[in-house]
């Protein structure tokens, strides 16, 4: 694992993508097949492939306490190197010495030993698991004693590398390292959910012989948003589906062998909230991965997203929340058929080939669209107005001949909607970001007024350039709070700041939720402006975030019928 971390260390200290690219696909070439899979895994962010259902189940308290036990810090040193990295990984590695009692022989820790490890940790089961998982996890720390190794141990550990690199760049590594075609390896990666895998068949030319892992979801491809009522520049003389834009929860369906599962956004399987729509999914014949939108139904008509509310992130849906939020899935891509993965072909074809799998039923239904091409504003705006008339949230444009590109944003696919308002906030907390991100503090969490408290109501991460990051991150850094000041929910990354950075938030819905102490939340939330030239005291308060979700409920109504459902 040295090599390993010192590869970490210089890619990270790489802004260029090519540089990066270049300096792990060096590495994979000198790896043997064992540490090649298990390297290829760790470098993609993950202990485990994709596909593979293990977790570690290994807390940060717990790491704490091991390395503790290992190394010998207190508590004021390592609240030192916290504050100092905001990373667990860098804040242990700085703190590594010779363990207390140090073992006379260690194994040299590989990537293919630490994968081992990881298995046995994650296997440990039983009244004494967590004492098993500990053991290992010392026995990890013991093997992995140098600062830059025990690092990015930890770092793998807890899913977030922090180098730069996400899976793409991986892929296109492994592509270079081993003169295999980029788009084939890609391909391959999405079809098995399994990087490492994909590392070693591309090493011995075998990329071919992949098949689809049903199972595993794959990433789910993006929309740009586009600003209601502007001139349409990049429309062109394309022919475009247009389809409304349902406000439920986007959902990947697999279904294989008679059986279905749903993924949600997260990659995480929901089917146990949604037992009607996988009952319905099960029936269609042929084997096939499916993309669409999960939305109240009843009587015909899409529900306000509030009602799907009820369903959401259940472990068992009982009959009487069934028969009061019912729900459809509406399919508007097909990703896969059989053995055939189908992101490469035109979405013209993919429509084709969804309407030959299966009939619509009560559960699981077609999406409606239309076709055009030379389209011009006007068109448009009022096929978004007709969409809002059918009391959906806007209009999506997907050109006919776009590929499925799996977590990527571009100009195949455009979703049009309108902001329900926007809110003038308060930052009252910041965390570390992730991948280009992972040097800033990019990450918000924010309040609104109530009298003399402020409350929080959401979080957000998009919308100020990188330039405004960099300067905030300094401005937060600066004027960090004692963590003694840290709310009673906050999450352990989480760094409490002075509350004088105003935001204007946008975002699509206001809705009643516990996970924040304002007792609402903001779905969507994305950062219009930073309000230099507004103060604590005239930030938005809760009484006008209530009068918001009053106007939103009276506009919804009895919640109007879906366009071709």
């Amino acid at each position: 694992m040295e090599r390993f971390a010192a590869v970490a260390e210089q890619i990270a200290a790489h802004p260029s993508k090519l540089d990066k690219i270049a300096l792990l696909a060096q590495y994979f070439r000198t790896l043997d097949d064992a540490d090649l899979l298990a390297a290829a895994r760790f470098f993609s962010g993950s202990p485990f492939a994709a596909r593979d259902r293990r977790t570690l189940a290994v807390g940060g308290r717990s790491i704490v306490e091991v390395a503790r036990r290992v190394w010998g810090f207190d508590d004021a040193e390592l609240s030192r190197a916290y504050r100092d990295s905001g990373d667990l990984g860098a804040a242990l590695g700085a703190l590594v010495r010779e363990p207390r009692d140090a073992m006379l022989f260690r194994d040299r820790l590989t990537p293919a030993r630490l994968d081992a490890l990881f298995g046995e940790i994650a296997a440990a089961s039983g009244k004494r698991s967590n004492r098993r998982r500990e053991a290992v996890l010392e026995e990890i720390l013991r093997a992995g004693d140098a600062p830059p190794v025990a690092t990015y141990v930890v770092k793998i550990i807890t899913g977030d590398l922090r180098v730069g690199l996400r899976e793409g760049l991986v892929l296109d590594a492994i592509a270079r390292a081993f003169d295999a075609d980029t788009v084939a390896v890609r391909r391959g990666a999405m079809a098995s959910g399994d990087v490492g895998a994909v590392a070693l068949a591309s090493k011995h030319g075998t990329l071919s012989e992949i098949r689809v892992d049903y199972g595993t979801p794959i990433g789910f491809m993006l929309a740009t948003p586009v600003t209601y009522g502007e001139v349409y520049k990049d429309l062109g003389s394309a022919v475009w589906h247009f389809e409304d834009k349902y406000d439920g929860i986007r959902a990947q369906a697999h279904v294989c062998g008679g059986a279905a599962r749903l993924f949600s956004r997260g990659l995480n399987d929901v089917s146990a909230s949604y037992p009607e729509v996988v009952e319905a999914l099960a029936r269609i014949s042929d084997d096939a991965i499916l993309d669409g939108e999960i939305v109240a139904m009843r009587d015909g008509r899409v529900q306000p997203f509030r009602m799907l509310q009820a369903r959401l992130q259940r472990k068992s849906v009982e009959t009487p929340i069934l028969q009061e939020v019912p729900i459809a899935y509406i399919v508007f891509d097909v990703l896969a058929a059989g053995d055939e993965l189908l992101i490469d072909e035109p979405l013209a074809v993919r429509r084709e080939r969804l309407a030959e799998l299966f009939a619509p039923s009560e559960h699981v239904l077609h999406a409606a669209f239309e076709t055009q091409a030379e389209l011009a504003a006007g068109d448009v705006n009022a096929r978004f107005e007709a969409a809002r008339a059918r009391g959906n949230e806007g209009l999506m444009l997907k050109r006919a001949d776009s590929p499925y590109a799996p977590g990527r944003r571009g100009k195949w696919w455009l979703k049009l909607k309108r902001e329900l308002s926007t809110l003038d906030v308060v930052v009252i907390a910041v965390e570390w970001g992730n991948g280009k991100r992972s040097g800033v503090l990019s990450d918000y969490t924010f309040a609104v007024r109530d009298a003399d408290r402020l409350l929080t109501i959401g979080k957000a991460y998009s919308g100020l350039t990188d330039a405004e990051i960099a300067e905030l991150t300094q401005w937060f850094l600066d004027h960090r709070l004692p963590r003694s000041r840290q709310r009673e929910k906050a999450r352990a990354s989480e760094i409490p700041v002075e509350p004088r950075v105003v935001l204007e938030v946008a975002f699509d819905v206001v809705q009643e939720s516990d996970l924040h102490e304002s007792g609402f939340s903001l779905r969507f939330p994305r950062i219009v402006r930073v309000r230099d030239d507004k103060p604590l005291e005239e930030i938005d308060t809760l009484q006008r975030v209530r009068e918001i979700y009053r106007e939103m409920l009276a506009r919804e109504g009895a919640g109007p019928k879906a366009s071709g459902v």
